[in-house]
């Protein structure tokens, strides 16, 4: 059984915030270890110098050179680097940036190899990754140009509600150009199959929200929600997909209505997760659907103005690292279940008319 736990790769994220605190909490209570073997990339002294910051005593680390010494049943930690590193806390900084993306390369090149199984990304500080030469928005850009993926999508999820993003970090002004039928067609159909593939929903109904206020008012407030929303959903409809909208967003999630879908497609960032994060910000957790790997984040960032104060929940981070879990082993359940799956009597009939 040993041989078959998950191994789960955790990047470090930014050292000058909260990220190394809630590594540490989220992994102290040694049962963790019993159904997962995590795999932090990061930084000897900075993981002792919050084990002491936090007096914590339960958090044990072995390090080990590379992936390929994982030892099950132990909290691994792969030192990046010998050299120092200055902690800032509460600060953007050069070196947190080049140290959180160096742990996110390394991270990405042993899940790339096979030697870890999933990733969980520590929040980091755009500006420090800035700093440090990272060309893209966020995790969510940086691993869909790694995987060759055009529509990965952000999922915000917590037990209770699932949220996806249209557009992701993108000025508010820019949202209009973006959005074209096409790109919310494609959204639609990731969407589904994610929840089909990634959370085994057998059926998923999908609600997706307007852009305007009300809706649009029927082209009163905007045309977008009949010229280009609309349009999509009835497309995907035909494709069998169970979408439906466009609905207004301020009423949608203060309404009954928000427990008969199995998932939100918003248009714009703040559209969704404003709502995600007040009904669900201590469990939530960020999800990258429609790559070919399983990558979650807890859904906050690094919480500078609480940084070295012992006050961070490790909560969303815990949601994150057994959301992985639960979708590596869902997609691995939807391959076993589709390797042979029985034809279709309508299959059968069509393929007697041919031969007849």
């Amino acid at each position: 059984m040993e041989n078959q736990l998950i191994k789960v790769g955790i990047t470090i994220g930014d050292i000058n915030g909260i990220s190394p605190e809630i590594i540490i909490k989220s992994l102290s209570d040694k049962r963790v270890l019993e159904g997962f073997t995590p795999v932090i990339y990061g930084l000897n002294e900075v993981f002792d110098y919050y084990k002491e910051l936090l007096n914590n005593e339960d958090f044990v680390f072995q390090q080990i050179p590379s992936a390929d010494k994982i030892i099950n049943k132990k909290i691994n930690l792969i030192n990046l680097h010998k050299e120092k590193v200055q902690i800032d806390l509460g600060l953007p900084t050069k070196i947190a940036g080049e140290v959180a993306i160096e742990s996110l390369k390394r991270a990405t090149s042993d899940l790339a190899a096979g030697k870890i199984d999933v990733i969980v990304t520590a929040p980091f500080c755009k500006e420090s990754v800035q700093m440090s030469g990272f060309e893209f928005p966020g995790h969510t850009e940086f691993l869909a140009n790694l995987s060759g993926e055009e529509d990965a999508l952000m999922v915000l999820m917590s037990p209770s509600l699932k949220v996806a993003l249209a557009t992701v970090h993108i000025p508010i002004k820019e949202v209009v150009e973006v959005l074209t039928k096409d790109l919310i067609e494609r959204k639609i159909k990731e969407f589904n199959n994610c929840l089909i593939k990634d959370f085994g929903i057998v059926k998923p109904k999908i609600a997706v929200l307007g852009l305007n206020p009300h809706a649009g008012e029927n082209g009163k407030i905007g045309r977008e929600e009949k010229e280009i929303i609309l349009p999509a959903i009835n497309s995907q409809k035909k494709q069998g997909v169970l979408a439906f909208g466009p609905y207004p967003s301020d009423g949608f999630f203060g309404s009954k209505m928000l427990s008969s879908f199995d998932g939100v497609l918003a248009m714009y960032h703040d559209q969704g997760l404003g709502p995600f994060k007040a009904l669900c910000f201590d469990d939530g957790v960020n999800y990258t659907a429609g790559l070919p790997i399983v990558r979650t984040s807890p859904d906050h960032g690094t919480a500078f103005d609480i940084a070295g104060k012992n006050k961070a929940s490790a909560q969303s981070m815990r949601s994150a690292i057994y959301c992985a879990l639960d979708v590596f082993k869902c997609r691995k359940w939807v391959r076993e279940i589709s390797k042979n799956p029985l034809k279709s009597i309508t299959d059968k009939k069509q393929k007697k008319e041919k031969s007849t």
